[in-house]
């Protein structure tokens, strides 16, 4: 084997000792022994025109041996040699100027706006909009060259079509030449180095090894995978980075773990999804339930939406939270009475509470409950904004509104659960509630305790974790202390005592047909 750094793409200068960087001997082909594997490690010191937008190619030859692979050799036979080229500086597009800034004029925050952020993908669509794009060079400071172990006798017109782009065919006797695979799979776009005029010298570490059909077919597939999720929008770019970091940097026994408990997170999210929609639509009473903490969730998953919107979110990710928001626009329906007020200019939606919600002490309570609550929120959402306007930059005024809004729901969100405890308390019960679907949250809720200590996070979103761990436990203590009252209605909307009285009328019933 025989390797050239060359800056022209095609390669005829084999007499040039300094273009040659590495040769190797014996190399045994499809033969796995400890010696099929030969690496180097040097560092390249670039030319001004590679400093400068300069192109640099890796040309690859094999060749029998004994044989040369210098067309002007006397010895030279073309069936006994074959080479490949690779760029090893490739090219993205110059990371973009952050759109953020300090919307209080603060001139630091102002010089920090232009600071230029990190591309993950040169297909960004952002870049579409704002007119020519300059690309820049990076540096690929891995080279792994594969030598496919491949002996299949393939048809001369039945070649399969994720193989047939590297096959290198003899056209005289319509064999092919070993297969060459440069292996890029596991180079990850923040191990790339950006080549500038300032760079002095880059880290090269080159391999030659076999691989199997098998192993090659499956980074094919794996890479044509990531492909098609990123261009039906399935994937943001960068994903498949974090992906492959996870088989990268992490523990095997944990990697299992987490897709384990990943799979069960995701059952009992259905599992609770579906009893939560049975509940709200067998459920014919509201007593003991707090409509205003509906109401609320609604308001805190449309905030969530708005912001994901205007965050350039997956439309995965986007129709998941759409569904969400549906969802819980239904449950207030059947949480209060819903009419359209046609009397104006404009039809509005107007919202009454149900009988069974305003007959009792449950509106009462609820209404206490979110008086003194919205202190609360109200404070945090005012200070957590003040702080954001004056610490973090935005992109505007709109965006700044949704990130102090999603901030705060998604770190104060457990006080929107607060009503349904003072109800209990005020009510000394707990029969009203779906319990069903609680208990899935629940599980739901040990699964994220166990990902906050593995997973890598902000320490705040780490606390953010538990904050359901709190809440469900003051449940369970409160179905544990308060006893059951069989006279109030269950979460189906029938009472207990209501039920024994029609069970002993049908007993009696039956007992005079058998006298008769």
């Amino acid at each position: 084997m025989w390797f050239y750094l060359s800056e022209h793409e095609k390669f005829n200068d084999f007499g040039n000792e300094g273009a040659r960087i590495w040769h190797e001997t014996n190399i045994p082909y499809a033969v796995w022994k400890p010696e099929s594997t030969r690496t180097l490690s040097m560092t390249y010191y670039p030319s001004e025109a590679l400093k400068n937008n300069g192109s640099l190619y890796a040309h690859v030859f094999f060749a029998r041996s004994g044989y040369p692979i210098d067309p002007s050799d006397p010895e030279y036979q073309p069936l006994n040699c074959f080479g490949r080229t690779h760029p090893v500086a490739t090219y993205l597009p110059k990371r973009k100027a952050d759109k953020k800034k300090s919307l209080l004029g603060n001139p630091k925050d102002s010089d920090e706006s232009h600071v230029e952020v990190e591309e993950v993908d040169g297909k960004d669509s952002d870049l579409k909009d704002e007119g020519p794009v300059e690309w820049v060079s990076y540096w690929k400071p891995n080279v792994t060259i594969n030598l496919v172990d491949d002996f299949t006798r393939y048809p001369q017109h039945g070649v399969p079509p994720n193989i047939y782009p590297y096959l290198l065919v003899e056209p005289s006797t319509i064999n092919y030449y070993p297969t060459v695979f440069f292996n890029e799979f596991w180079l990850l776009r923040d191990k790339l180095i950006l080549i500038n005029e300032t760079v002095s010298e880059l880290p090269l570490n080159l391999e030659v090894s076999p691989i199997s059909m098998t192993k090659w077919q499956l980074f094919q597939q794996i890479d044509q995978s990531f492909q098609i999720h990123r261009s039906y929008g399935s994937m943001l770019d960068g994903e498949s980075d974090e992906l492959k970091r996870v088989f990268l940097e992490g523990n095997p026994y944990l990697l299992g773990v987490t897709m384990f408990v990943s799979m069960l997170h995701s059952v009992f999210d259905f599992l609770a999804f579906k009893n939560d929609i049975q509940f709200w639509n067998k459920n014919k009473s509201m007593e003991g339930l707090s409509a205003k903490s509906v109401v609320l969730n609604f308001i805190c998953q449309f905030i969530i939406f708005l912001y994901l919107l205007d965050n350039d979110t997956s439309w995965m990710i986007l129709a998941s939270s759409g569904v969400g928001v549906c969802i819980e626009f239904w449950k207030i329906g059947k949480a209060m009475r819903i009419e359209v007020d046609r009397s104006g200019m404009i039809p509005r939606l107007r919202f009454h509470d149900r009988e069974s919600y305003a007959s009792n002490k449950t509106k009462e309570y609820d209404d206490i409950a979110i008086k003194f609550l919205s202190y609360v929120l109200l404070l945090l959402v005012v200070g957590f904004s003040i702080y954001s306007l004056a610490y973090e930059r935005h992109k505007s005024w709109y965006s700044w509104i949704l990130s102090s809004l999603t901030s705060c729901v998604y770190m104060f969100g457990f006080i929107m659960m607060c009503p349904q405890l003072f109800i209990n308390y005020k009510l000394k019960s707990v029969a009203h509630l779906p319990w069903r679907q609680m208990t899935y949250k629940f599980l739901n809720t040990i699964i994220d305790d166990l990902f906050a200590f593995v997973i890598k996070m902000p320490m705040l979103h780490r606390l953010s974790v538990f904050r359901d761990d709190v809440i469900f436990l003051i449940y369970l203590y409160q179905r544990w202390v308060y006893p059951v009252d069989k006279t109030r209605v269950n979460e189906f909307g029938f009472g207990g005592e209501d039920e024994s009285v029609d069970t002993k009328k049908i007993s009696d019933q039956e007992d005079d047909k058998k006298t008769n």
